[in-house]
């Protein structure tokens, strides 16, 4: 397994303060461990970030402070909620002779083959597989090769995962990691129906069913002439 090297340096600003670190590119940061006292540090920004994307978690760093070596882990960040920017970090100290516990990122590797025929759809049901291990022996993350699943319910689980013997799998084996499943038919919408066109004899025939039976025709004022004539 690949080891990182970090350079990190001890912290005298705390508090509100830090923001004035930030501005500077600098990131607070602290290391604590399970026969350590916690020592506050800070660390560049960019060199932070560039072990972060290739370490993640799980890749183990030797963290050089004041002439000293430190294995750690970077167990955690706090992250700003708008620009994801990283605001503080936390480097856990391991010894390398005792085993820890972390979460390996399952990463998919190939075309299903019931997704390339358009039968059905990939699902990854599982993203991070538990496990223990030496620091040394933690995989950075697990590649599953997907593209023997041709058929839908077809899938992967923990137990076909291939390891090393030095980690051991704290996940349920029965744990489902990727999974085929059938596509969504869409329903077609009913064909709109046209309204029929009105002719004049329908319309006529519309005004004699509600005119009522006997009803007096409105008389003209011709009409009333003649009447008053004769």
């Amino acid at each position: 397994m690949k080891t990182y090297t970090l350079t990190v340096e001890p912290r005298t600003v705390f508090g509100r303060k830090t923001k004035n670190l930030r501005r500077d590119g600098i990131i607070p940061a602290t290391i604590y461990g399970k026969k350590i006292k916690s020592e506050s540090v800070q660390v560049s920004r960019d060199a932070f970030m560039k072990i972060y994307q290739s370490a993640g978690e799980t890749g183990l760093v030797e963290l050089s402070l004041s002439g000293s070596h430190r294995p750690v882990l970077i167990h955690a960040t706090q992250t700003h909620p708008v620009t994801d920017a990283v605001l503080h970090a936390e480097f856990h100290q391991v010894d390398l002779k005792e085993k820890v516990k972390a979460d390996i990122p399952i990463i998919s590797i190939g075309t299903p083959a019931a997704v390339s025929q358009k039968t059905g759809l990939l699902i990854q049901t599982l993203n991070d597989l538990e496990v223990a291990a030496l620091p040394a022996d933690l995989p950075e993350n697990i590649e599953v090769d997907v593209s023997a699943l041709s058929q839908v319910d077809d899938q992967i689980r923990v137990a076909d995962l291939k390891l090393s013997d030095n980690v051991e799998v704290l996940t349920a084996a029965d744990q489902s990691v990727f999974r085929i499943v059938a596509p969504v038919k869409q329903e077609e919408p009913p064909p709109a129906v046209e309204p029929e066109a009105v002719t004049a004899e329908d319309e006529a025939a519309v005004d004699k069913e509600q005119k009522p039976e006997g009803a007096e025709v409105e008389k003209t004022d011709t009409d009333k002439s003649d009447k008053a004539a004769i």
